[in-house]
């Protein structure tokens, strides 16, 4: 796994390491190398809870799924909690925008949706927050500025695209954020998106969620270039790439890019260097990977864990991090009961929300 921006190695195109991200154009203007954010002890703290009400969230749902309450597709977020966490905490929530794919609940919430009507949406009840009616991939909230939730690969990236143009437009200051996987990296949609986005100077941050696997067909091979930040260079976007087990490197890295996107300089490409615990959905054996794999990233990477040692090192003390879980898995599992026990819709919620367009 990446440690950080500034210390990967990469080929230039003479072929040789440089040791520090280059782009393939020399001599283009390029934000800074981010750094790792300073945050301080009552920030950590908050970074702790929040990646873990994810992983304790998601273990549940998994809970849930195997016991029937959830049926459909249901794509877990373990493992890349700190992507989330990372970039929304350094968001604007009266401003700016989200969107992104099917592996969405992670992303609601580190956006501080109520885990009730996330998990009641789950298991399919009235009290969710798509009235049951969209389950897994399929959420939405306009309060938040949250915009799906999507099950189409990549076409959450036009469709931010559009809402950074909503952004320009109506001259609000805000930034769409626009999550998409190292799969959806090669659907034509985006690199139509990264076009529109670079010549109208949107302000976008487009970021790829790299997990190494594409449903089951690792990066290496289903990816010609699988340097993903580098996927804009030949639309003159700029790409930096991350630690995305990092939940400080993120937000470090955020910053840069809001930085260079709300200066008005058009869009930006995250690359978070991440890794899924679980299967591409709940219903993958993730056979084409070793379970030695999967323990070596947990033992070596796992961004909760790296999370309590920072929390260590700033003095916190180890009852205070046991506290915090314990009141974490209370809410998760308040979050399960309410969305068991929820009623369903009635069949007339079949008919609503139905857009017909007369041709």
């Amino acid at each position: 796994m990446a440690k950080a921006a500034s210390s990967r190695s990469t080929k230039s195109e003479s072929g040789s390491k440089t040791g520090k991200s280059e782009p393939l154009i020399p001599n283009r203007e390029r934000p800074d190398e981010p750094g790792r954010y300073k945050a301080s002890k009552d920030e950590l703290v908050q970074f702790y809870r929040q990646m873990l009400l994810i992983r304790r969230f998601e273990e549940k749902a998994g809970q849930l799924y195997g016991l029937g309450l959830i049926g459909g597709f249901c794509h877990l977020y373990i493992g890349q909690e700190a992507v989330a966490v990372g970039i929304q905490s350094g968001l604007d929530g009266d401003r700016d925008s989200v969107i992104t794919g099917y592996r969405d609940h992670g992303h609601m919430l580190a956006y501080g949706l109520d885990p009730k009507v996330i998990m009641a949406e789950l298991t399919g009840r009235d009290a969710g927050i798509s009235k049951g009616k969209g389950g897994s991939m399929h959420m939405f909230s306009t309060e938040k500025k949250f915009y799906g939730g999507h099950g189409i690969v990549g076409a959450q990236v036009p469709l931010g695209t559009g809402l950074a143009f909503g952004h320009k437009y109506n001259e609000d200051g805000g930034v769409c954020v626009a999550y998409f996987g190292d799969g959806a990296s090669n659907q034509g949609q985006v690199y139509e998106a990264f076009n529109m986005a670079e010549l109208w100077k949107l302000p976008i941050i487009f970021v790829i969620e790299n997990n190494q696997y594409a449903m089951g067909t690792s990066v290496n091979r289903s990816a010609a270039e699988d340097q993903l930040f580098r996927r804009g260079e030949s639309f003159r976007i700029p790409g930096i790439q991350v630690d995305g087990m990092d939940v400080l490197a993120a937000r470090g890295a955020t910053e840069t890019a809001l930085e260079w996107v709300r200066s008005g300089k058009g869009p930006i490409i995250l690359e978070m260097k991440t890794y899924r615990y679980r299967g591409h959905s709940m219903s993958d054996p993730a056979k084409y990977r070793s379970r030695e794999e999967v323990q070596s990233v947990r033992d070596k990477s796992d961004p909760i864990e790296h999370v309590k040692r920072e929390l260590a090192d700033a003095g916190v003390a180890e009852d205070e991090m046991k506290a915090i879980e314990k009141e974490i898995r209370k809410i998760v599992n308040e979050a399960a009961d309410y969305a068991e026990t929820a009623p369903e819709p009635e069949p007339e919620e079949l008919y609503t929300d139905v857009l017909v367009g007369k041709y």
